[in-house]
């Protein structure tokens, strides 16, 4: 489990790339640097990680899913991700 502090900062950026996204995008646009400089810099989609969403894990993250490997794992063996079975040849 990550630490909830990190989780919450990971919102906030979330919340703020949502807010400015069609602002950053007009400005792109435009080409005016100088007001895309004046943005907040955790507006930027850049500083959002990919974590696990149930338990905030940055690393072994599996994008189709939103899971890292771990719990993707133990989610496939209990049966609770439709699709996915355990190979067996």
């Amino acid at each position: 489990m990550a630490k909830k502090s990190i989780e919450a900062r990971q919102r906030k950026r979330e919340v703020l790339h949502a807010k400015y996204a069609e602002k950053r995008a007009a400005l792109k646009e435009a080409g005016d640097y100088a007001a895309l400089d004046k943005l907040p810099k955790n507006a930027s989609p850049v500083r959002l990680k990919n974590r696990c969403q149930l338990t905030g894990r940055p690393r072994g993250y599996m994008r189709h899913f939103g899971l890292s490997r771990n719990m993707f794992r133990d989610m496939a063996l209990q049966g609770k991700i439709p699709g996915v079975t355990k190979a067996s040849w």
